[in-house]
C-alpha cells in the first residue's frame, strides 16, 4: 500500500493531537512494509525531502506562524493549500499514491487534496476529529459564519471520511456525507509509555490536566474539590495553560482548601504529564465538550479512577464506558462520585484493559484496514 499523508503540521517538529495520530499510524505502517509519505510544511532541518523513521517526508510549503494571536491562522492555511495542490497534483497524477489521506483541520487543505486528485484513479480519505457547527460562533465571532460554510463545503466534498468517535461521525453526518458511510479510528495512546512513565517528586490525589478553557468547567471541579477535602486529606493537581488560568487562580484563592491546590501549568515533556496521572488516583475533568478525550484514555491506561460530564457534546461515555464514572457538569453531582473515588470506590470494568483498545497498534490495524477498503472501493 502506498499512503500520503497531507498535514501542514508535521510530528514530531511540531506536537499535537492530529499530527501524533498521524506519526503512530504511519510508522507502523511502514514498519509492516506499506510506502508512506508525508507532504507538510518544511518544520524540520535539511532538505525539502527526507526519510524519518521510515517515512518519506516531503516540504511542499515553507515554515510558517500557525496562529494569529490564540487563533489558528486563516491565511496560513490558505497559503499551505494553495502551495500543496501543484505539488500534490503532480505526484498523484503520476500514480505514486494509492490513497491520500488528509487531515480536515484547517479545511482548505481538504478541499486542495480533492481538486490534486481529480482525473485520478487515487481515493481521498479524511480524518474529522471534531465538527464544530455552533462553536464557530464561541471562536470566530462575527466572522463564524464563514467557518461554518467551510465546514460544511468541506463536509459535502466527496471523500472517504473518518471519524474519531461516533459522536464527531453523527455531526459530520447532519451536515454532510450518511452516517453510514463514515467510519470510525479512534485516536490512540502508547499503553507501554504510560504504564513506565517516571514517577514525579510530587504527586497529586485528584488530577486535571487540559486546555484551562470555559468548557472544560474547571471551576467547577475546584468548588467540588473543596468541599470533599473537608472530609479527606487529599491535594488536587492542574495541569494545563490557558485563557482561563488567571480567573481560575483567583478562584483557588476563596476556597476554604486552597493550599492542597496547585496549577503546574504546561508541561513541556509528555512523560511528566503522564507520570503525574501514574501518581494520581482520581482523573476529573468535568469538561462539556470532547470531540474525543484522549486524557480519558491516558488515565485509565495509568490506572486512574475518572470521573467526567456526561454530556451530549462530549465523547466520554464513549471512550471511557464504565471503566470509570459519569457525572453531570454540576458542583454537586461531581461532588458525590469524587467523595465516592476518594473513600476507595472504582468502576466496574478495570480501567486498564479498557486502555488497551486504545493502543496505537490496535488503531493503526483499524486504519490500514479502512484505507485498504477505499483503495479496492468497499468503503
Amino acid at each position: 500500500m502506498r499512503v500520503a499523508f497531507v498535514s501542514n503540521v508535521v510530528y514530531p517538529f511540531v506536537t499535537g493531537g492530529a499530527e501524533k495520530r498521524i506519526h503512530e499510524i504511519g510508522t507502523r505502517l511502514a514498519d509492516e512494509g506499506h510506502d508512506v509519505t508525508i507532504y507538510g510544511r518544511h518544520f524540520w532541518d535539511g532538505p525539502e525531502q527526507i526519510t524519518h523513521e521510515g517515512m518519506t517526508l516531503r516540504a511542499v510549503a515553507p515554515e510558517a506562524d500557525l496562529y494569529d494571536g490564540d487563533r489558528r491562522s486563516i491565511t496560513e492555511a490558505i497559503d499551505f493549500a494553495a502551495r500543496a495542490l501543484p505539488q500534490l497534483r503532480r505526484h498523484l497524477r503520476r500514480d505514486e499514491h494509492d490513497v491520500v489521506v488528509a487531515s480536515v483541520f484547517p479545511y482548505f487543505p481538504v478541499l486542495a487534496t480533492k481538486l490534486a486528485s481529480l482525473r485520478t484513479d487515487t481515493p481521498l480519505v479524511t480524518t474529522w476529529h471534531e465538527v464544530w457547527g455552533d462553536y464557530w460562533e464561541e471562536y470566530l465571532g462575527h466572522l463564524a459564519p464563514f467557518g461554518k460554510l467551510t465546514e460544511h463545503v468541506t463536509a459535502r466534498t466527496p471523500q472517504h471520511p473518518i471519524a474519531i468517535s461516533s459522536i464527531t461521525a453523527d455531526r459530520l453526518a447532519a451536515i454532510g456525507p450518511a452516517r453510514e458511510t463514515i467510519e470510525i479510528v479512534p485516536n490512540g495512546i502508547d499503553v507501554d509509555q504510560v504504564r513506565s512513565a517516571p514517577l514525579p517528586e510530587q504527586g497529586y490525589d485528584v488530577l486535571f490536566a487540559g486546555r484551562l478553557i470555559e468548557h472544560k468547567n474547571v471551576d467547577v471541579l475546584l468548588d467540588a474539590f473543596d468541599q470533599v477535602a473537608d472530609d479527606h486529606d487529599a491535594t488536587l493537581g492542574i495541569v494545563g495553560d490557558g485563557p482561563e488560568r488567571e480567573r481560575l487562580e483567583r478562584a483557588q484563592e476563596t476556597l476554604t482548601h486552597a493550599d492542597r491546590v496547585e496549577f503546574l501549568g504546561f508541561l513541556d515533556d509528555y512523560d511528566d504529564v503522564l507520570g503525574h496521572m501514574r501518581a494520581a488516583d482520581v482523573f476529573a475533568s468535568p469538561s462539556t465538550r470532547e470531540g474525543f478525550g484522549i486524557t480519558f484514555v491516558e488515565a485509565m491506561a495509568a490506572d486512574c479512577t475518572v470521573i467526567a460530564a456526561d454530556h451530549p457534546d462530549s465523547a466520554a461515555d464513549e471512550v471511557i464506558d464504565d471503566a470509570g464514572f459519569l457525572v453531570d457538569p454540576t458542583v454537586e453531582s461531581l461532588t458525590k462520585t469524587l467523595d465516592a473515588a476518594l473513600g476507595g470506590e472504582r468502576p466496574p470494568t478495570n480501567p486498564v484493559e479498557r486502555a488497551q483498545r486504545y493502543d496505537w497498534d490496535a488503531v493503526a490495524a483499524q486504519a490500514e484496514t479502512a484505507y485498504q477498503r477505499a483503495i479496492d472501493g468497499t468503503w
